[in-house]
């Protein structure tokens, strides 16, 4: 829960001030065997709660930061997993909490199975140069869905058929998305063109998925960095939490103003 809506709540009637009290002590962060340092509060504080990034922890860590969100906020947003963490998933798994995965393995959700989302309302439009993206893709999906948004998905839109990139945006136009997030890893000219035929912010978001002299979604990086069109915003090659969070916040914060809220 935000913090504005806790304090509304307590306005109205509708929360005990000792409950009140209760939820705002989770500003605090979560000290887990002296080695991790949970930011619980995130979440209250500004609606995103915080993404334990697996990538250098151990098992054992992992096992204890997601333990730390479950005990206290019911779920816990994981990214950048490797192979061997996939193990600790399946323990949760097991023990009858509800964990979904991303196609790329790399992200995970795990929660209480009564863990309910609140949909704000939020749009977000997600498009693919190429079938190899579409991994990225679900990362941003995944992570912007769990935070309350309807996602709006499309692949293989790449400019190499310039055609499938304008019935792409048109399509974006029909579902009124508040944002959109361009997925490329080749030349990296898709977020460009969606930037110049859309009146909403663009995300371009490189991957590693290139090759050649500048693969690896460095030319792709560079080219997004280089664009021309207006409007268009650039996070860091694969970095899916990123561009999904950005995204989330501007798609929330539209659907906030749609509601008549300020």
């Amino acid at each position: 829960m935000a913090l504005r809506d806790l304090l509304k709540k307590v306005a109205e009637g509708r929360l005990s001030i000792d409950e009140a009290e209760r939820q705002i002590k989770l500003l605090a962060l979560e000290d887990i065997a002296g080695v991790l340092r949970l930011d619980i509060g995130r979440e209250v504080r500004r609606g995103i709660p915080e993404v334990v990034l697996a990538e250098y922890k151990s098992v054992e860590q992992l096992r204890a930061a997601i333990n730390g969100f479950l005990e206290v906020r019911g779920r816990a947003i994981v990214s950048r997993l490797r192979d061997e963490h996939l193990e600790v998933l399946e323990e949760f798994k097991s023990k009858g909490y509800a964990v979904e995965l991303s196609a790329s393995r790399r992200v995970a959700i795990v929660k209480k199975r009564d863990f309910a989302i609140a949909k704000t309302g939020g749009r977000i439009g997600v498009v693919t140069a190429g079938t190899a993206d579409i991994p990225i893709a679900d990362e941003v999906r995944l992570i912007a869905e769990e935070l309350g948004c309807d996602v709006v998905m499309l692949h293989d839109i790449g400019i190499a058929g310039v055609h499938r990139t304008l019935e792409a945006a048109k399509k974006m136009i029909e579902e009124d998305v508040d944002v959109v997030v361009a997925i490329a890893g080749m030349e990296g000219a898709l977020p460009s063109i969606m930037a110049s035929l859309l009146d909403i912010p663009v995300i371009g978001l490189p991957t590693s998925m290139g090759y050649g002299l500048g693969g690896g979604g460095f030319t792709a990086l560079l080219s997004m960095l280089q664009s021309c069109s207006p409007g268009l915003l650039v996070v860091n090659i694969d970095n899916s939490v990123g561009a999904a969070v950005a995204a989330t916040l501007i798609a929330n914060r539209a659907a906030k103003f749609r509601r008549g809220l300020k």
